[in-house]
């Protein structure tokens, strides 16, 4: 009986990055806009309760995710297939 080699070629098509990648990606784009959030209202919501202005601040969410998101994903898109073709590159040189 033969069994499957479950790890990908590095000829195979070039598949999405993992959960994490994308988690650490939004984290990035996220948490400069989130402290920009914060520093902005603050005057504005001095008073307010901690989990209203959390409620506010997260309303800002869809608009980082879908302006802001891509950039960084990109940019991690780029250089990790230029690392892919050069390690497909050396192996084939290699062969």
């Amino acid at each position: 009986m033969t069994q499957r080699n479950p790890a990908p070629s590095l000829s195979s098509p070039r598949t999405a990055p993992s959960i994490h990648v994308r988690a650490a990606l939004t984290w990035l784009a996220i948490v400069p806009l989130v402290a920009i959030g914060l520093t902005a209202t603050a005057p504005f919501t001095i008073g307010w309760d901690p989990v209203l202005r959390a409620f506010v601040l997260t309303l800002v969410v869809p608009l980082a995710v879908s302006l802001f998101v891509p950039r960084p994903k990109t940019i991690h898109d780029r250089y990790s297939w230029r690392l892919v073709d050069r390690l497909s590159e050396g192996c084939s040189r290699s062969a």
